[in-house]
């Protein structure tokens, strides 16, 4: 199973950024994703998931700007991000859960003030 995310950056606050991670290897369909992210000095934390059925949730924060999808035809999970805060700049991890936990490669979003 890999999973490959893509799409941080460097966004002003305000702004917007699309993550995207694309998973091989494994019935996405019936797969729980997630977001997680890690600030710098803080624990992982979630961020917001998908269940196989399109059940979303979202960690307080972020309800409201932050939006979670998928496309089970192209294996790939979307976050919409959007109104971003300072305080949103991490490193942004996909998660696949299938039995066990598998996760991508962290793509950094910095959002400056």
């Amino acid at each position: 199973v890999q999973l490959q995310a893509s799409g941080g950056g460097l966004v002003q606050a305000g702004g917007s950024l699309r993550l995207s991670c694309a998973a091989s290897g494994i019935i996405f369909s019936r797969s729980v994703m997630g977001w997680y992210r890690q600030a710098p000095g803080k624990q992982r934390e979630s961020v917001a998931s998908i269940t196989s059925g399109g059940i979303t949730n979202y960690e307080d924060s972020v309800k409201g700007r932050f939006a979670i999808s998928k496309d089970n035809a192209k294996n790939t999970v979307y976050l919409q991000m959007n109104s971003l805060k300072p305080e949103d700049t991490a490193v942004y991890y996909c998660m696949l859960t299938s039995g066990r936990e598998y996760w991508g490669q962290g793509t950094q979003v910095t959002v400056s003030s």
